[in-house]
């Protein structure tokens, strides 16, 4: 048999109606390679959506930036909410038992943040921004970064009070305001 019979592109033209699938040139070899490598790259593709796509999720950072051996339970007024996907966070001006901003050495209100569960998840809770304008005086437990800022992590159970945008006489306690939050993790 001759170089030309062995040729996938001579059997071809001996056989029109084959239905053997080709390229342009008629060359079935290279039409069958190129097959095999788009399978190839949907696999892998489909591999990575299947297996790293979930651990990407669940891996964007550690809680060893908390001390979580402490809790701290602050009370503050609301300047931000930020409903993040991964995690919500609430930023807050520092308020003493009397209710009046507590002001750090450089004369500026003491800034405090925490961060949540998933805005989507703690939404189902009733945490969201129409429930916590700027302005709500607040209370919440924390654990305190370990480099001593001012933000922290909501322990899991941990309550979140909402005392409306004044401070209760007695302060801003699960008594004096709605509780939010049970179950934050």
């Amino acid at each position: 048999m001759s170089i030309a019979h062995r040729d996938t592109g001579y059997w071809l033209k001996q056989f029109p109606n084959s239905g053997l699938p080709t390229n342009h040139c008629g060359n079935l070899m290279e039409t069958a390679m190129r097959t095999v490598r788009a399978a190839s790259m949907t696999a892998a593709i489909a591999s990575i959506f299947t297996f790293g796509w979930p651990t990407l999720g669940r891996a964007h950072h550690s809680f060893a930036m908390y001390d979580q051996a402490r809790v701290e339970t602050v009370s503050g007024r609301l300047t931000r909410f930020i409903p993040g996907a991964n995690h919500a966070q609430m930023i807050f001006e520092l308020i003493g038992e009397n209710g009046q901003t507590v002001l750090g050495a450089d004369g500026k209100p003491v800034m405090w943040g925490v961060e949540m569960g998933p805005a989507a998840r703690i939404a189902l809770q009733g945490v969201t921004p129409d429930a916590f304008p700027v302005g709500t005086i607040l209370t919440v437990s924390l654990h305190p970064m370990r480099n001593g800022k001012t933000f922290g992590a909501m322990p899991n159970g941990s309550p979140l009070v909402n005392c409306g945008m004044r401070v209760p006489s007695g302060g801003c306690t699960a008594d004096t305001g709605k509780v939010f939050l049970g179950q934050n993790d």
